[in-house]
């Protein structure tokens, strides 16, 4: 029994407690002037209101009742806008979730100049590649400098107006159900893998397939990569306790069949 108990402490001792690494980012620099300063915890304003591509009033807390991708564009813009919509598109048709199911997308103008007219017309540009079922799932608003200033702020989405342009960021925020901030996936084009991770992150608190929760113990967020990585050090720390109480029953049968005997 002394050494069972000597073996099963060195175990723990060898083991992380829980296999979890605890990253913290300081950021010493001022914000930038253009570009996503991450506020990953917070809550947006849902009570903010806007038109959908329908011209219909609605707000951020009627559409958000699932994990969101949100994204901000302006419908005239010559560069980064198309590519980084014709991205998720690509993405929202590979990842094996269901668009309206398990999450929406809701994309953002922050040009006031942009109508709901406009909003139409570039949706009907990008949702070719998904299912015409769920097309009414990836919304476009429009709304007034007021509203999109405050959820601009609340994501940390910064952009500047140069002359009938502007100079913004690439990349898309994941939204919780109770619209908390989850995760930043940055550039252009996004792969489905690391949607999905980042959608079954917003889902914490619904129910969701056991299959969405051992991948979220086994892959993690690294910050410094911006991308999800296999947990190494957690995986081998269950590996090691499985390990452990496989040899510790083992013992246990064995010293009982040598008591019989």
């Amino acid at each position: 029994m002394r050494r069972i108990l000597c073996f099963l402490i060195t175990v723990c001792l060898l083991t992380p407690a829980g296999g979890q690494e605890l990253v913290k980012e300081s950021n010493l620099t001022k914000d930038p002037e253009i570009g996503i300063v991450e506020h990953l915890g917070d809550t947006i304003p849902l009570d903010l209101t806007f038109n959908n591509e329908k011209n219909e009033k609605v707000t951020l807390r009627q559409l958000i009742d699932r994990p969101v991708i949100l994204s901000f564009v302006y419908f005239d813009c010559p560069n980064l806008c198309s590519p980084l919509m014709a991205g998720l598109a690509d993405v929202i048709g590979k990842v094996d979730m269901e668009l309206g199911h398990d999450f929406k997308a809701i994309t953002i103008s922050f040009n006031t100049s942009d109508t709901p007219e406009k909003a139409a017309e570039k949706k009907a540009n990008f949702v070719t590649k998904i299912s015409k079922e769920h097309q009414n799932d990836w919304i476009y608003l429009t709304g007034e400098q007021e509203n999109i200033k405050k959820i601009t702020d609340a994501v940390g989405y910064k952009y500047k107006a140069q002359g009938l342009d502007f100079a913004h960021p690439s990349g898309i925020v994941i939204v919780s159900p109770q619209g908390k901030i989850t995760r930043y996936l940055y550039g252009l084009t996004y792969l489905p893998f690391d949607l999905k991770m980042a959608i079954i992150e917003a889902q914490q608190g619904i129910a969701r397939p056991s299959i969405n929760k051992v991948m979220e113990f086994c892959f993690g967020y690294n910050p410094a990569s911006k991308t999800y990585t296999l947990q190494v050090t957690r995986i081998f720390a269950s590996i090691i306790i499985l390990i452990a109480l496989a040899v510790f029953a083992w013992l246990i049968i064995k010293g009982r069949k040598k008591i019989k005997t």
